[in-house]
C-alpha cells in the first residue's frame, strides 16, 4: 500500500503526453488546447460607439454648448469621412468606429433633432459628459499578440466566439483518448433489469461512463464481466483497445478477485496496486503497449464511493497527464461546519455539502454516510472532503480542503 503522492507521481512517471492534432473550431467543444492561443488582431479594432447616438468632443458640452451641427452618419461597418470638429456631432451606431475629434458618445435617447435646422443639427439633453461616455477604446480586450486561451485550456462552447474572433481554425489540440468502461461482477445486472436474490443492478458503470462523457470524451460501456476468467479476458482485451481501460471491481484480496491475474494474462504491466486512501485501498494501475498502441488501465474498486474517489483522484490525474495538465489542481479551502471524526489509518474522503455564507465565505458540511456502497449520501453531495492522516477529530470552523463534484 503506497501514499496518494506516490500513486500520482507513478502516474505522472507512467502516462506520456498525447498526440498533437488540428481540429476544426466547431467541433473543439470539450477537447484541450496544446498551444497558446494568441490574437492576431486588437480588440476592438479600433475606438468604437457602444450605443446608439451621436458622437461629441466632451469639451463642447462642457462649454455649454447644446446644439450641434450634424456632419454626417455613420454605421458599423463603416469608417467616418470626416473629423468632429467644435460645434459639431456625428451621428453613429453601436459598434460604428469614432470619428477623429470626438471623445463621447451621447445615447440617443439623451437628444432630440432641432425642427426645420440647416444643416441639420441635434440638440443634446445633457449639462456635461465625461471623455470616453459611451466609448471603448481600441485593444481594450487584448491587444495583437496577447494570449487570449492558454495551452491546458479545455475549450467551452463560450471560448468559440473568442477563438472565431481571434482566425484561430483549425485549433491545435491534443486528440481525445477513447475510454472502455468494463464493470466486473456475478452479483450485477443490467440497470433495466430486477434484480434477483444477491444481486443488484450495476451503477458503477453507468457512473463512470458519465464521469467522463462529463469531460467530453469518448467512452464505450463494455458488457458486465463475469467472475469467469475466459469471459473476462475477453472483454479485457476487447478493451485494451481504446486509450483508458476503466474496470470495476474484483481488484480486492477476496477468492473472486480476478481482475489482476487476468490483466497479468493479457500481458498489461502492472504500476501499482493498493494506495493508502479511504475509500479505494484496492486500486490497480497499469498499463498495456503493442505496436504504437497504449492502453492505461485501472482497476477501481467495486463500491460506488471508491470508485468515484478513485476516479476523481487517480483517472482524471492520468488524463491530466496526457494534455500536460498535470500542475491543475481543483481542490479549493471551505471551513467545517459541523464537528467530525474519522477511522482508520488512511486519508479520508467524505460526501460534503457545500454552503456560502452572505459573506462570501464557503463552509462544508459532512453528509450522513453509511460507507462507500451509499449512492445515496453521494447523491446528496456536490464535493468530497479531504480528512487527511494527521488526525481522527475535526472541530466546527476548521479549514479543509474539498474537491466539488461535477452536478
Amino acid at each position: 500500500m503506497i501514499p496518494i503522492a506516490t500513486a500520482l507521481e507513478q502516474i505522472r512517471n507512467t502516462v506520456q503526453p498525447w498526440p498533437v492534432v488540428s481540429q476544426d473550431l466547431i467541433s473543439s467543444v470539450g477537447m484541450v488546447l496544446a498551444r497558446d492561443v494568441l490574437a492576431d488582431i486588437d480588440s476592438p479594432p479600433h475606438h468604437k460607439s457602444v450605443m446608439d447616438g451621436y458622437a461629441v468632443r466632451s469639451s463642447d458640452i462642457q462649454a455649454g454648448c447644446r446644439e450641434l451641427v450634424v456632419t454626417e452618419t455613420i454605421v458599423a461597418g463603416s469608417s467616418p469621412q470626416q473629423s468632429v470638429k467644435a460645434g459639431c456631432a456625428a451621428r453613429i451606431m453601436t459598434g460604428a468606429p469614432l470619428p477623429e475629434g470626438a471623445d463621447a458618445v451621447v445615447m440617443v435617447e439623451k437628444t432630440s433633432e432641432v425642427a426645420g435646422a440647416k444643416p441639420p443639427q441635434v440638440r443634446i439633453d445633457l449639462s456635461q459628459i465625461a471623455p470616453g461616455h459611451h466609448t471603448m477604446s481600441r485593444a481594450e480586450n487584448y491587444r495583437s499578440g496577447d494570449v487570449v486561451l492558454s495551452r491546458g485550456h479545455q475549450i467551452r462552447a463560450a471560448d468559440i466566439g473568442l477563438l472565431a474572433e481571434v482566425g484561430c481554425d483549425p485549433v491545435e489540440v491534443y486528440r481525445q483518448p477513447t475510454i472502455a468502461v468494463l464493470p466486473t461482477g456475478d452479483e450485477l445486472v443490467k440497470v433495466d433489469q430486477q434484480p434477483g436474490p444477491a444481486q443488484i443492478r450495476n451503477s458503477n458503470g453507468p457512473m463512470l461512463v458519465a464521469l467522463n462523457q462529463a469531460q467530453g470524451l469518448a467512452v464505450e460501456a463494455l458488457d458486465i464481466g463475469r467472475d469467469d476468467p475466459a469471459q473476462l479476458k475477453r472483454l479485457v482485451e476487447q478493451g485494451l483497445q481504446k486509450d483508458v481501460l476503466l474496470l470495476s471491481g474484483g481488484v480486492s484480496a477476496g477468492m473472486l478477485d480476478l481482475v489482476p491475474k487476468v490483466l497479468a494474462e493479457c500481458g498489461v504491466e502492472q504500476v501499482f496496486h493498493k494506495v493508502a486512501v479511504k475509500p479505494g485501498k484496492p486500486i490497480w494501475f497499469g498499463q498495456w503497449s503493442a505496436g504504437t498502441h497504449t492502453c492505461y488501465v485501472f482497476g477501481l474498486p467495486g463500491n460506488p464511493l471508491s470508485s468515484l474517489v478513485g476516479y476523481h483522484l487517480f483517472v482524471r490525474y492520468a488524463i491530466q497527464c496526457m494534455f500536460e495538465q498535470a500542475d491543475q489542481q481543483r481542490w479549493s479551502g471551505a471551513q467545517l461546519v459541523n464537528d467530525h471524526q474519522t477511522r482508520g489509518n488512511r486519508p479520508t474522503f467524505w460526501p460534503g455539502k457545500i454552503q456560502v455564507d452572505s459573506g462570501m465565505t464557503r463552509h462544508v458540511a459532512t453528509l450522513p454516510w453509511n460507507g462507500s456502497s451509499d449512492l445515496r449520501a453521494l447523491g446528496q453531495a456536490d464535493c468530497l472532503v479531504h480528512f487527511p492522516l494527521e488526525k481522527n477529530e475535526w472541530q466546527a470552523g476548521e479549514p479543509v480542503e474539498i474537491w466539488p463534484l461535477e452536478r
